[in-house]
């Protein structure tokens, strides 16, 4: 009976299922740059954990359930969450960095590649797929496209510190860039599949949230960027970085309120029930990202409340990573026992 259950769990899993790992990887992050070392080790070794497993139970589904795996690839909506690996990976690689820069330089390596193999996949998923199908599985889960283009940015910033030279900048600016004019392209369709399809309680799902996942990153790739020592390339593109990246931050403050509404409509309002899936990951990956945000830019522009306002918001997202864990276990065991 067990087996037949996890045999039915690896044949369903969703790509999206590395937002457990980003999630718990940047709350880590982010009680480590608040100087909470021993929580932040704990989270540690669940990312680690956690990544391990998963990309495990991604091989035995690549093996044994090799027509779904494809089936998502190709799908435009669903195919996007692979992008959940790589900003996973890079999560990771810049967590680790200074005490493992060889795995960590690994990981960037892995995911970088699999950013350009799948960001260039997209517009053919999106030519063999109707029109109109396309723009109605558009969501916040595409903002995953730009999120991972500014976690190789992070990361590569992350290890250039440790692994000085001119190549990790140079990828960390060119990833940064590429984040930053993704963005708004997806802020487009998101906008588009709202005003062209009607928008009811079952439509504004967690991963809208990933939308202020993906300006607080690209403050975070700014920032490590910024923080860099100079270089013509780096004082060529500094005053663009850092005043885009304050801007970034700006966009998610501006962000949180909305959709916070947003859920008070879907779940007070109209009574939609709470009931666990992975995407609720996707709201505690943005809330910690902000905290990091908020922290970074504190500290390498000189703003003490941005970086007060990361440090009480770490504990936001930590509080959020608690309570999904919780709701994530409870529904594992359900599944799994008779």
């Amino acid at each position: 009976m067990f087996g037949g259950c996890l045999r039915s769990l690896v044949r369903g899993l969703t790509p999206s299922y590395f937002a457990t790992v980003m999630a718990t990887g940047i709350v880590s992050v982010g009680l480590a740059y608040d100087g909470r070392r021993l929580p932040s080790r704990c989270l540690l070794a669940l990312t680690v954990a956690a990544f391990v497993g998963l990309v495990l139970l991604n091989a035995w589904r690549l093996v044994s359930f090799r027509d779904e795996l494809v089936a998502d690839l190709v799908d435009p909506g669903r195919g996007v969450g692979f992008f959940t690996f790589v900003a996973a990976a890079d999560v990771l690689a810049a967590r680790v960095a200074t005490s493992a820069p060889g795995p960590a330089v690994a990981l960037l390596v892995v995911a970088a590649a699999c950013w350009l193999v799948r960001g260039y996949a997209v517009p053919w998923t999106i030519r063999r797929a109707d029109a109109s199908s396309v723009l109605a599985s558009v969501d916040g889960t595409w903002f995953l496209w730009p999120v991972g283009a500014q976690s190789v940015a992070v990361a590569a910033a992350v290890l250039a510190v440790v692994r000085p030279g001119a190549a990790l900048p140079a990828m960390a600016v060119a990833a940064w860039f590429l984040g930053a004019a993704l963005y708004p392209l997806v802020a487009m369709a998101v906008a588009a599949r709202l005003l062209v399809h009607p928008v009811g309680p079952g439509d504004l799902t967690p991963p809208h949230w990933i939308a202020m996942g993906a300006a607080a990153i690209t403050a975070v790739a700014g920032a490590e960027i910024a923080a860099l020592p100079g270089s013509a390339l780096l004082d060529a593109v500094d005053p663009l970085i850092r005043g885009t990246a304050l801007g970034a931050w700006i966009l998610a403050t501006w962000l949180i309120p909305a959709l916070v509404a947003a859920g008070w409509w879907r779940h007070v309002t109209h009574r939609v029930p709470l009931r666990y899936d992975v995407t609720w990951w996707s709201i505690v990956f943005p809330l910690g990202m902000y905290a990091v945000a908020g922290s970074r830019l504190g500290t390498v522009e000189h703003l003490p409340l941005l970086g007060q306002v990361g440090r009480v918001w770490i504990w936001v997202a930590l509080a959020a990573w608690v309570a999904t864990s919780a709701a994530a276990a409870l529904h594992v065991v359900r599944r799994l026992l008779p």
